[in-house]
């Protein structure tokens, strides 16, 4: 009988390898055998989020984030799906989740560039130059946080 370590392990090389649907199917058997993990969840969130449906990934970084609330990757994975929309409530969401990201890892760049993304999205165009500036601090030859920062710098801050 193969467990559901065995059914995890095996669903989470499928993902890593681009066979989302696959690897959805064996996470699945793994829950079944197993559902109080958040590592199972984060995996089929990543896939579901490959397979652009967002609903179901939300779902399952939201989960593992119940179940773990130190998962750095969920929250910032769950905020990357918020941003695609413009509704400034749910950037706030984002912005919420892109805190906590940070605060478990201060170093986080990818984060602290989805925060300035955000942050032009919500019209804060300073708060979101500090963001730049805290990434090019740790990251200096970051070419997409260079050029957001010199958008922001050329057409909103003068």
């Amino acid at each position: 009988m193969t467990g559901y370590k065995e059914h995890l392990d095996a669903g989470i090389v499928d993902i890593k390898n681009g066979y989302f649907n696959d690897g959805i199917e064996k996470i699945n058997k793994s829950l079944e055998l197993k559902n109080d993990w958040e590592i199972p969840y984060f995996y089929r969130a990543v896939a579901y989020h490959a397979l652009e449906k967002f609903d179901e990934a939300m779902l399952d970084y939201t989960k593992a984030i119940e179940l773990n609330d130190r998962m750095t990757d969920a929250y910032y994975n769950r905020a990357r799906i918020i941003l695609t929309g413009k509704d400034a409530a749910q950037i706030e969401r984002a912005v919420a989740d892109l805190e906590k990201a940070l605060e478990l890892d201060e170093k986080f760049i990818d984060a602290m560039y989805a925060m300035a993304a955000a942050h032009k999205k919500l019209g804060n165009f300073q708060k979101a130059l500090e963001y730049l500036d805290k990434l090019l601090e740790i990251e200096p030859e970051a070419i997409n946080a260079r050029a957001l920062k010199k958008l922001l710098l050329q057409k909103y801050i003068k």
